[in-house]
């Protein structure tokens, strides 16, 4: 299984990744243990077939994990939403370094993975449903060469033009 490491100084070299070396070297920042969290196979796997099999965005086969993560859900958590964007925006850059080293390419579409509860001042903001807590959306990536299987909705299309050619066969 293909692991893609990257380190601090990986992330520095990305074009997107330089521009957020406030979080990089910011030692309140979790950014250590979000690294760690991403360099492991299986995490980067079950990004991939979120992809594949469930027609989501990487991070949606990782998150829920990620946010269970003690000085990531305490700096989430405890932080005011503004300042917490910017290790967001990271770790969306950071999965995408993985995604095209391991031969993914950015759609420029995103995918939903929670709905934004109403602000408060007495809370972070925070998800009120959907697969997380801090996370609305994330990037989704295609396979450069091909994906294996359809999108419902192009399938679907398929199935109606099927429908439609077959009935106008029938007058």
């Amino acid at each position: 299984m293909l692991t893609v490491e990257i380190t601090r100084e990986d992330f520095l070299k990305d074009r997107q990744g330089r521009t957020f070396s406030d979080v990089v070297n910011a030692p309140e920042q979790p950014f250590e243990e979000v690294l760690e969290f991403f360099c492991d196979a299986v995490r980067q796997q079950r990004m991939e077939d979120a992809e594949i099999h469930h027609d989501r965005a990487p991070l949606a086969g990782v998150v829920r994990e990620l946010e269970t993560q003690s000085a990531v859900n305490s700096y989430l958590s405890g932080v005011h939403a503004k300042e917490t964007q910017r290790l967001r925006q990271a770790i969306g850059v950071l999965v995408r370094i993985i995604m095209e080293r391991r031969g993914w390419k950015k759609t420029g579409r995103k995918g939903s993975l929670g709905v934004r509860a109403e602000s408060s001042q007495h809370f972070p903001a925070h998800n009120s449903g959907g697969l997380s807590l801090w996370f609305v959306r994330a990037e989704r990536y295609e396979i450069e060469e091909s994906m294996p299987y359809r999108s419902v909705s192009q399938r679907s299309k398929e199935l109606e033009a099927t429908i439609a050619n077959q009935s106008s066969t029938k007058k």
